[in-house]
C-alpha cells in the first residue's frame, strides 16, 4: 500500500536548500496556527509548550503527517519528500522553534530503521507511510522478566503454523503498549541453536485475540510501561522481517534507534524520558534567591553547579544533533547513539536531582490530600516527579553498563568479555 503525502513543497533529491527552506516557511505560515507561530518566534519551543495543550496538538497533527515534513528524507511513497540529508536538516531547523514533536517516536525510531535495513519492499510500502503520519502507533516487544540486559536469552516462542506463526510468552517494560496498533517482536524460533541464532523478528498486530496488556505503575504515579502476555497470538509470515533465525541482526537496527531515542535533549525521541534542563535550574535558583532562601542564584556554588550542567547539556545537544542529521538523511545511527545514551541519561539524573535540591523542603512534603495514591501523586511537584522518573533513565533503552560494553567492544575495538556458554544451544543455558 503506497500512499502519497500532501507535500509541503517540491520533492526529490534535486531540491536545493534555499528552495526547501522557502517551501517550509510557506507551509508554516499557511498551516501552523498563528498562536503557536507567535509563541515560537517569541520564545522558542519552551514558549510553545507552555501555551499549547497536548490534545490541541494531537488534533492538528494529521496536517503535519500529511506534509511529508515529519520524515523529509524518506521517499514520497513512504510519507516523506525524498530530500537529501542537508536539505532535510535545513528544513528541521526552520521547524524547530515551533516545537512539532513526532507523535509516533517508537514507530519512527524502532520499527522504521529495521524496515529500511531488512524489510521487503512490500513491508516498507505497507507500514512506513502510516508510521510517518502516526496513523498506526507502534511499541516494542523485546524485554522479558528473565531477559533484560541479556536480551538474547529471551524465551518467548514462535512456532510455524502454515503461512503464520503462533506466539506464546511474556514481554515487560513495554512503553505505550496500551496505545499501540503494532509492535516489533523478537521471539525464539529455534531453541536448539546458540541463543543469538535462534531468534526471529516479527511485526505483530496488537489488537487481536491472544494479546493482553497490563499496566505497570511506577514510583511517580504514571503507568507508561506495560507488560504484555502473548497466548496464541498469530503473525503472518509476510510480517517476518529478515530471515528465520536472523532476528538478532535485524534487532540491531532497532536497538541503535532506541539508544538514540532515549539520549535526551535534541535526540528527537520520547519527550518524557528527558525533561530536565539547565534553564529550568536557573529559574528555580532565581526564585529561591527572590524568596530570601539560601542556596539560590546568589550562591556562587549553586551557580557553578548549574553552569557545569549547562555546559554538559550543550555537548549532549550537539551530539544528538549529529544523530538527528544521520536519521534525517535516512542513515542508521552511529556510535553516537550509545555514547549519547550513556552521557545523556546520567546527565538528566543529575539535572533532576539539582532541581529537587533547589526546591528544598517542598521536595520532601507538599500540601494536598494523600487519602488515595492518585491524590498523593497529583499533588507531587513536577520537579520531584521528574527526579523520581529519571531513576529509570540509566536502565531503559539498554542499561548504562550494557551500553558501556557496546562502546568498548564495537567503537573502541576492545576484546569481549569471556562467555563460558558461548556456542551452547539456548535450551542448555541457565535461566533466571
Amino acid at each position: 500500500m503506497s500512499v502519497r503525502s500532501e507535500l509541503a513543497g517540491p520533492t526529490g533529491p534535486d531540491v536545493d536548500v534555499d528552495t526547501a527552506v522557502a517551501a517550509v516557511r510557506e507551509w508554516v505560515a499557511a498551516t501552523v496556527p498563528k498562536a503557536w507561530r507567535d509563541a515560537g518566534e517569541r520564545g522558542g519551543p519552551r514558549a510553545v509548550r507552555a501555551m499549547r495543550a497536548v490534545a490541541e496538538y494531537q488534533e492538528w497533527y494529521p496536517a503535519f503527517g500529511r506534509s511529508g515534513l515529519v520524515v523529509p528524507a524518506w521517499e514520497v511513497r513512504h510519507g516523506g519528500l525524498g530530500w537529501r540529508r542537508p536539505v532535510a536538516s535545513a528544513a528541521e531547523q526552520v521547524l524547530r522553534p515551533y516545537h512539532l514533536p513526532r507523535l509516533n517516536p517508537l514507530g519512527l525510531n524502532l520499527a522504521a530503521p529495521a524496515l529500511f535495513a531488512h524489510g521487503t519492499p512490500e513491508q516498507r510500502d505497507r507500514f512506513l507511510g502510516p508510521i510517518a503520519r502516526a496513523e498506526e502507533i507502534w511499541c516494542q516487544l523485546f524485554s522479558e522478566p528473565g531477559s533484560g540486559s541479556d536480551l538474547a536469552s529471551l524465551a518467548t516462542r514462535a512456532r510455524r503454523d502454515g503461512d503464520s506463526w503462533v506466539v506464546d510468552g511474556q514481554k515487560v517494560w513495554t512503553t505505550w503498549a496500551n496505545r499501540a496498533d503494532y509492535a516489533v517482536l523478537l521471539a525464539r524460533t529455534d531453541p536448539d541453536v546458540p541463543k543469538h541464532q535462534g531468534i526471529t523478528y516479527f511485526l505483530v498486530e496488537m489488537h487481536q485475540p491472544g494479546v493482553e496488556v497490563r499496566p505497570l505503575r511506577h514510583i511517580g504515579g504514571e503507568a507508561e510501561f506495560f507488560e504484555v502476555f502473548l497466548d496464541g497470538a498469530r503473525v503472518p509470515d509476510s510480517r517476518r522481517v529478515g530471515e528465520v533465525g536472523a532476528g538478532w541482526t535485524v534487532a540491531q537496527a532497532t536497538l541503535r534507534g532506541e539508544r538514540q531515542m532515549v539520549s535526551g535533549s535534541g535526540s528527537g525521541g520520547v519527550d518524557r524520558i528527558g525533561g530536565g534542563s539547565a534553564s529550568q535550574l536557573v529559574r528555580l535558583a532565581r526564585a529561591r534567591s527572590a524568596g530570601g532562601l539560601p542556596g539560590g542564584w546568589d550562591d556562587p556554588v549553586t551557580r557553578e553547579r548549574i553552569v557545569r550542567l549547562w555546559c554538559e547539556e550543550q555537548v549532549r545537544t550537539w551530539t544528538n544533533q549529529r544523530i538527528r542529521a544521520r536519521l534525517a538523511g535516512n542513515l542508521p545511527p552511529g556510535p553516537e547513539s550509545s555514547i549519547g545514551k550513556v552521557h545523556g541519561t546520567d546527565l538528566n539524573q543529575r539535572i533532576q536531582a539539582a532541581a529537587a535540591d533547589l526546591l528544598g523542603g517542598d521536595a520532601i512534603a507538599w500540601p494536598g490530600s494523600a487519602a488515595t495514591p492518585d491524590e498523593y501523586w497529583a499533588g507531587m511537584p513536577a520537579e520531584v516527579r521528574g527526579m523520581l522518573r529519571s531513576r529509570a533513565n540509566t536502565i531503559e533503552g539498554g542499561t548504562t553498563e550494557v551500553n558501556k560494553n557496546v562502546i568498548a567492544e564495537r567503537v573502541l575495538g576492545l576484546p569481549k568479555e569471556p562467555d563460558p556458554f558461548k556456542g551452547r544451544p539456548w535450551r542448555e543455558l541457565p535461566r533466571s
